[in-house]
């Protein structure tokens, strides 16, 4: 029987609740928003199925990780600019719906609570496309990828790098039909605090949201705005400047298991991995036109297989993937745990303005803004 001591060491993947055969396993929400596995012991069988799934007590390995690294963008601009980065998601999802084929993926729902979802056609991958700053929820997801990779269909699997491996694991061994994509994950936020801060914009503009892109390129793909389109009034402000956003870049209310993530590697289970590439512009230059590009790295032969295929669709270079990773360091790191953290939770539930509750813990000092402003000069001098 599973048993969660220590928050750190549950990223809410889901996996125990869908291999669970009695289903006395359920998610509930902690008071930070966050899903951990609750078991009903009087219906558990003990089994262990739960622990011998779960990708932080038992790992899952790949043997004979490729690593090989491209700088890539999607030759169709109009799907790059949709696109977090450089639109190669949208390569690969297209092509596995045409060989009839199945896309998972995060996506909105109605009261844009972001949960995984199932795809069959192109017209529905907009609701895939971009990224989304909150952990999803995977709900039975797992069993119905088990579902269709059974039924022969060959299905992609995109996710954090947790959730991939919790869905690696809970399937217990390999589908030559299947394809995972993982992405360099920073850090997931919580959904409570994500719920709070659409309801109170919702209240300050007295208006009912239509649609939210968090990687909206209006101004370039470096300096992203979060775009809020409401009935009639449009929100927009800079990865800087939406408090949101400055939470969640400042550490402020990840989940527990994020500032010790077991799934920065670069031997990862996924097949491919994704990500902006930061720093394009000291590797490739001439891939840098602020309009995206993508790091991608190939970690199987199945990967390689499928991104051969495609790849006269793409622009592509072969990069060094210790090189990009030094621009990249999330990919291997975890960010700093906040020091502030613990207060900031402590004050959700009983402010009424979540947005001056994140003012208050992303307020920098003068002497911090004075050390950031001369480590910025000492790095270009050093370049």
């Amino acid at each position: 029987m599973i048993e969660i001591k220590n928050k750190k060491d549950c990223c809410g993947c889901y996996a125990c609740y869908n291999i669970c055969p009695k289903e006395c396993i359920t998610m509930e929400s902690d008071n930070e928003g966050f899903w951990y596995p609750k078991i009903d012991k009087d219906k558990c069988i003990n089994c262990n199925l739960c622990e011998k799934v779960c990708p932080i007590i038992n790992p899952v390995k790949r043997a004979n990780s490729k690593k090989i690294a491209y700088a890539g963008i999607n030759k169709d601009d109009q799907i790059r600019v949709k696109s977090s980065s450089g639109g190669i998601f949208s390569i690969l999802a297209e092509y596995i719906i045409k060989n009839n084929g199945i896309i998972y993926g995060a996506s909105f729902d109605e009261n844009f609570n972001i949960k995984h979802k199932r795809i069959l056609c192109n017209t529905d991958l907009d609701l895939l496309r971009g990224s989304k700053y909150v952990q999803s929820s995977i709900g039975d997801i797992y069993k119905q990828v088990k579902s269709d990779l059974e039924s022969n269909r060959q299905v992609l699997f995109t996710g954090t790098p947790c959730q991939v491996e919790g869905l690696r694991s809970y399937l217990r061994k390999e589908y030559v039909n299947l394809i995972t994509m993982d992405f360099i994950c920073h850090g997931v936020p919580s959904p409570l605090v994500w719920k709070k801060y659409l309801e109170e914009m919702k209240k300050s503009k007295q208006e009912n949201i239509k649609n939210i892109y968090f990687r909206n390129k209006d101004i370039g793909w470096k300096v992203f705005s979060l775009k809020i389109i409401f009935d009639e009034k449009i929100y927009i402000n800079n990865l800087s400047k939406d408090l949101f956003m400055k939470g969640f870049l400042q550490d402020v209310y990840l989940r527990p298991s994020c500032y010790s993530c077991k799934f920065k590697k670069i031997n990862r289970v996924s097949d491919i991995t994704v990500a902006d590439f930061w720093g394009i512009e000291n590797i490739l230059p001439k891939m840098d036109d602020d309009k995206g590009t993508s790091l991608i790295v190939i970690h199987s032969e199945k990967g390689e297989q499928l991104f051969d295929k495609l790849s006269e669709t793409m622009i592509l270079n072969e990069v060094n993937l210790n090189e990009a990773i030094k621009y990249n360091p999330s990919m291997i790191k975890s960010v700093k745990y906040n020091e502030k953290r613990n207060s900031f939770f402590a004050e959700l539930n009983s402010v009424k303005a979540l947005t001056d509750l994140i003012r208050k813990y992303t307020k920098i000092s003068f002497e911090k803004r004075a050390k950031n402003k001369i480590k910025s000069i000492i790095k270009r001098l050093v370049r």
